[in-house]
């Protein structure tokens, strides 16, 4: 692997001098890339200010516990009164202070309610929690997503190192081709046949070359770097863990997935709101204080152009009787709710489940596959050899050599994606337990 980064840094300098000195290098691990996803990745930054409302919102709950305390004042222009007899057949104007004005202050405190106030704050507190597990979950999310476009770019690295490789080789028989054309040996479309084949290994490099750039501009973009910064992946290429059985990823899986953890609070919201729900059965008890000045005083007559003022304490009960019916088909919805809640955790058991499951088999594929592709790759590495000396002497034709240097290097490719893709399975794995 490292000889790997080593070819690739070399070809970077070697054949782009001009976009070396305009670009950072930044040699980078798993880890480095997914923490600094976390810190400057966009989608997070929205997905937290979710937790932020959610506390605003706990502490808005929280100030129910306060008394209410209301001021009110009104100025008003006071007519003269009349007074008629009762049959109506004679009236007298009673004049009147024209200018009133009240003013009173009242505060009143929730005394009993069932436990109301402290049930909404828990419930509250429930959904504080469920904001959290939502982070928690597109944490997962945005760390596979520039871990696969880090691999991406580390594949494409080794794509490079492979192409550039078999592009040293061809060069290497085309000076051979060439001194046999010189010498009559071979016809000139023996040399055609081998520009050519330099050709298709120029297109693939260049083809690679601006895949890489645009996975490092969107992964600069996720990880809050310079645009133009190129990130050069170091992670090592053994395998992760590969002897731990598939019980101890179901296992972890259960305990650890945010997916799992935020339908178990979803029950535990459905408990909370029957909870709220059964407190309308009981009485509101609640104490109430206050003070008001009036002017002018109009109980009396002749009315008195001065302030009255006069204050006042209790103890209020009150009980809506509407609620002996509605509360109980509240209640029945709330029950409702819960045993839905309670058959989504089953479901989301069962879907992680069955990540976990796809996700560990082809874990153990790529292991397996990647060992396959060794080999493979040696074969064709042999092959190759054997037919470039059987060419030398005059005993195989050009076809043959240009079709042992294809499979040489379809499966030298194959097997550097296979190193890569047993890498994504393992942190794809992990995402699946909500642990990457």
């Amino acid at each position: 692997m490292v000889n790997n980064v080593k070819t690739a840094l070399s070809l970077l300098i070697g054949l782009l001098p001009a976009l070396f000195f305009s670009q950072e290098l930044k040699q980078m691990t798993v880890n480095e890339v997914a923490e600094l996803a976390l810190q400057n990745h966009q989608q997070l930054k929205v997905s937290a200010q979710n937790i932020g409302i959610a506390r605003q919102q706990t502490d808005i709950t929280k100030l129910q516990k306060l008394p209410a305390i209301t001021a009110s004042t009104s100025q008003f222009y006071l007519g003269n009164a009349v007074a008629i007899d009762k049959d109506f057949s004679n009236s007298t104007n009673i004049p009147m202070p024209h200018y009133g004005s009240s003013y009173a202050v009242q505060a009143t405190q929730l005394i009993f309610k069932g436990g109301l106030v402290n049930k909404s704050i828990e419930l509250a507190g429930l959904r504080e929690q469920l904001s959290e597990l939502d982070l928690e979950k597109n944490k997962q999310d945005v760390k596979l997503l520039v871990i696969s476009n880090y691999l991406d770019v580390y594949k494409i690295l080794n794509q490079e190192s492979v192409f550039q490789n078999n592009k040293k080789l061809a060069q290497e028989r085309l000076k051979n081709i060439q001194k046999f054309y010189q010498q009559g040996m071979v016809t000139r479309n023996e040399v055609i046949r081998g520009e050519l084949a330099i050709k298709n290994l120029d297109q693939g490099i260049l083809t690679l070359a601006n895949n890489r750039k645009i996975l490092n501009y969107n992964l600069s973009i996720a990880l809050g770097l310079p645009t133009g910064t190129e990130i050069i992946p170091i992670e090592s290429l053994t395998n992760k863990e590969s002897g731990i059985g598939m019980d101890y990823y179901m296992d972890l899986a259960h305990q650890s997935n945010p997916q799992m953890k935020s339908a178990k609070t979803n029950i535990d919201l459905a408990d909370k709101n029957i909870e709220i729900i059964k407190t309308d059965q009981l009485p509101t008890i609640a104490g109430y204080g206050g003070y008001t000045l009036q002017r002018p005083v109009t109980t009396r007559n002749p009315v008195i152009d001065m302030y009255l003022g006069g204050w006042q304490a209790g103890v209020s009960l009150s009980y809506n009787i509407d609620n002996l019916y509605r509360t109980k088909e509240k209640v029945k919805l709330g029950e409702l709710q819960k045993a839905q809640a309670g058959d989504a955790m089953t479901l989301v058991e069962q879907n992680i489940d069955m990540g976990v499951n796809a996700a560990y088999v082809k874990y153990q594929e790529s292991i397996q596959q990647a060992e396959i592709l060794d080999e493979a790759k040696k074969l064709a590495e042999e092959n190759y050899k054997i037919t470039e000396a059987k060419y030398l002497n005059q005993l195989a034709v050009q076809a043959e050599m240009i079709d042992a240097q294809n499979q040489k290097l379809q499966s030298e490719l194959d097997y550097a994606n296979a190193e890569i893709n047993v890498l994504y399975q393992y942190y794809n794995l992990l995402k699946s337990t909500g642990t990457l």
